[in-house]
């Protein structure tokens, strides 16, 4: 028989978990919103914060302020990510990479270099099972390639999660 206190603490463990589960589901969410605004620009210059608005709704769940700070920061930073995510695709031109990859990494880039509001590991996975979902067959492996060589090279310390 369990003790109320022993009790308690396996409601609050259990509620940290779910809380968790739940935020990490909301920003995955968020981050595949994203990637398809820039998806949707680089096809028929779509409107970005319109396209964000359609999307999220369409993806019940993404944290709305996560994704309109993802966006803006990608766009007011976006030569540079450009710049940053061929410096670490050798023998990759901005033209040559797939749609999906080139909007992955500018998104994974902008989080690792710029956000840091979420673990590199994590950002790291979130945007290879982005890429490897939406993406072709080789999209996970080379955005994994690409983000692990810039974090490397842009001393972002990246630790596995535990």
């Amino acid at each position: 028989m369990r003790s109320t206190q022993e009790a308690g603490m396996m409601d609050l463990v259990f509620f940290l978990f779910h809380s968790f589960s739940s935020m990490a589901r909301r920003r995955h969410l968020s981050r595949i919103a994203v990637v398809q605004v820039l998806f949707e620009r680089e096809r028929r210059n779509a409107d970005a914060v319109l396209s964000l608005q359609q999307n999220l709704h369409e993806l019940e769940g993404a944290e709305e302020d996560f994704s309109f700070t993802l966006l803006s920061g990608v766009l007011e930073n976006e030569k540079a990510l450009r710049k940053v995510v061929e410096k670490y695709a050798p023998d990759w031109t901005w033209e040559r990479m797939d749609p999906v990859s080139r909007c992955v990494l500018l998104v994974g880039a902008y989080e690792l270099l710029f956000a840091k509001d979420a673990p590199p590991a994590v950002v790291m996975n979130e945007s290879i099972d982005i890429a490897k979902e939406y993406g072709t067959p080789e999209s996970g492996k080379f955005v994994n390639g690409v983000l692990n060589t810039m974090a490397k090279e842009e001393g972002v310390n990246v630790q596995k999660e535990s």
